[in-house]
Order: structure tokens, then C-alpha cells, then sequence
């Protein structure tokens, strides 16, 4: 992924931080499954952008996603057990909708995502928590304020403005080696 060779060129200068932006906020049971799957044609033009993930277009019945608050919460609960624990549901996530077309807002999904991954069963409850809740809304409306209005959403830490889009990796390259100059 391009955010994995940012990491790489610059190492210990660059911190992520994952945050939450939500496409979809509140629950939509009526999405057209058709539409969506239309929709979907776009990823490929975004997978043609080397390095990209593996996008496919949707070809589920299940799904679309009624919204993007689950996926949120339970990526928040595996960051709590560590980077590592992350790491691999972020990535495994990605893949199940990205690729595999499955539906992330389906607590049976996310369920079995975390399983896949080798998680701990009884610690996938921590999604419940309510401070994650808070938290994920309180980042969505941080990341709306500094202009994000899509994903992926790009923001350096000492800045209020965000970059939207799926760039070039030396697009994003050029960006942080500015702010490491204090240029930006």
C-alpha cells in the first residue's frame, strides 16, 4: 500500500495515526444493491494506480454496507489490544470490502473478520464501549472540519487542512517532505 512505502522512505519522521472519517454516518437500510455494485466500477480505476490495495467490483448479494460506524468501532477495539492487532484487522478489513466484497457493517463479518485474524474472541466485545463511539464521532467531525470530505483523508499534525484522494505516492512524498522543511 502507498502508506506502507511512506512509511519506509520516511521512518521515524512519519507517525500515523488512523483516524476516523465516516462515508456513510447513520444506517441506510435502502441502499440499491445495484447501484452500489455500478458504484463500485470506480475501484478499479483507483487499483490501476500502482501500489494500490486489490479492488474488485462488488459482486456480493450481500451488502451494500448500511454504514461505516461498526467497521470504525471494531478496528478501535483491536487498536486498543496493540499496533500489531491493528495492523492486521485495518488490512484484513480493507480486503474483506475492497476485495472480497463483503459487508463491513454486518456484526457477523466483523466478527469473523476478527476471528480470521487471530484475535482474541472475548475482547472483540471492547467495540461496544462507548468512548469508542465518542471518540469515532468526535474524529469524523475533526476530519470534517479540516475540509475532509472522502477517504482516504491525509492530514499532517500540526495542520488543520486535510488532502483528499487517493494520490500518488510521490504526490504525498512531496507533501511531508515540505512540512519536514517547514515549508507547509
Amino acid at each position: 500500500m502507498r502508506v506502507d512505502l511512506l512509511k519506509e522512505e520516511f521512518g521515524d519522521q512519519l507517525k500515523l495515526d488512523w483516524r476516523s472519517f465516516l462515508l456513510r454516518p447513520q444506517p441506510d437500510n435502502s441502499r440499491d444493491l445495484e447501484k452500489f455494485r455500478k458504484y463500485t466500477k470506480n475501484w478499479l480505476k483507483i487499483g490501476e494506480d500502482k501500489p494500490s490495495g486489490e479492488f474488485r467490483e462488488w459482486q456480493s448479494d450481500s451488502g451494500p454496507p448500511s454504514h461505516s460506524i461498526p467497521p470504525h468501532l471494531v478496528a478501535k477495539a483491536a487498536a486498543e489490544l496493540g499496533d500489531e492487532a491493528f495492523d492486521s484487522f485495518h488490512n484484513a478489513l480493507l480486503k474483506a470490502y475492497f476485495s472480497d466484497n463483503r459487508d463491513i457493517s454486518s456484526d457477523k463479518t466483523l466478527r469473523s473478520i476478527w476471528d480470521e485474524c487471530g484475535l482474541d474472541a472475548h475482547e472483540f466485545d471492547r467495540s461496544n464501549n462507548p468512548q469508542l463511539l465518542k471518540t469515532t464521532i468526535d474524529q469524523h467531525n475533526e476530519a470534517l472540519n479540516a475540509g475532509a470530505n472522502g477517504a482516504p483523508a491525509f492530514r499532517l499534525a500540526h495542520s488543520n487542512a486535510a488532502i483528499v484522494g487517493a494520490h500518488p505516492v510521490a504526490t504525498l512524498s512531496r507533501w511531508i517532505k515540505r512540512s519536514i522543511d517547514g515549508e507547509i
